[in-house]
C-alpha cells in the first residue's frame, strides 16, 4: 500500500476533521494553468524526480496524496503548486537535489488543517463545491482558515472516477 502523509485527527465534526499534519518534505512544481491541466503538466517532472531523476540517481517511493494547491491571491494568475509528499522520516538535507530546476524541495512544519474527504473525479467544479462546503462548515465552528486550498488526490487517474478518493485540506489560522 502507498504510504500516506502523516497526520493525527484532533477533532471530528459533522462534515470535516481538524487534523495535525506532521512535518514533511515536499517536492513542488509551480505552474500557471487551469486546474484541469495543472496537475498533468507538473506530474511528469515530479514523477521523474522520484524515478531517479535527481543528482544521486536515487529512486524515491511514491506517496499519497498528490497535492494541487492554490492561494486566493493567485486565482487570477492561474498559479498552482503541484507537489509530491516525500516519504516520512526524511528531512530536506537527506533528499537528493532535483535535476530539473522547476522542482523545489520544501520542508513543511507541523500544521493544523481542516479536511473533508469526497469520492469521484476531483474536477474543478466538484473541488470548488467541496471547498465552499468545508469553508462554510469551519466558519460555523469558528475556525479561521488561510486562503490556501489543497486538493489532495490519492488515486491514479485511470482508476474509475466513482472509486477515486480525494480530500480538500485547508490550513487553519489558530
Amino acid at each position: 500500500m502507498t504510504e500516506r502523509q502523516e497526520f493525527k485527527v484532533l477533532q471530528t465534526y459533522d462534515n470535516f476533521e481538524l487534523r495535525e499534519y506532521l512535518p514533511c518534505v515536499i517536492a513542488e512544481v509551480k505552474v500557471s494553468a487551469q486546474y484541469s491541466t495543472a496537475s498533468s503538466s507538473a506530474f511528469s517532472a515530479l514523477f521523474n524526480y522520484i524515478s531517479k531523476g535527481n543528482k544521486s540517481s536515487e529512486a524515491i517511493a511514491m506517496t499519497a496524496p498528490v497535492i494541487t494547491a492554490q492561494k486566493a491571491d493567485s486565482v487570477e494568475s492561474g498559479e498552482w503548486h503541484v507537489s509530491f509528499v516525500m516519504p516520512a522520516g526524511r528531512n530536506i538535507g537527506q533528499m537528493p537535489n532535483p535535476n530539473n530546476s522547476q522542482i523545489e524541495l520544501r520542508e513543511l512544519a507541523t500544521e493544523i488543517c481542516v479536511a473533508k474527504s469526497f469520492r469521484g473525479k476531483a474536477t474543478d467544479e466538484l473541488s470548488r463545491k467541496i471547498t465552499n462546503e468545508l469553508r462554510s462548515s469551519a466558519a460555523k465552528e469558528n475556525i479561521a482558515l488561510s486562503t490556501e486550498t489543497r486538493i489532495c488526490r490519492f488515486d491514479p487517474p485511470f482508476k474509475p472516477s466513482f472509486f477515486q478518493y480525494n480530500e480538500i485540506v485547508i490550513p487553519a489560522n489558530l
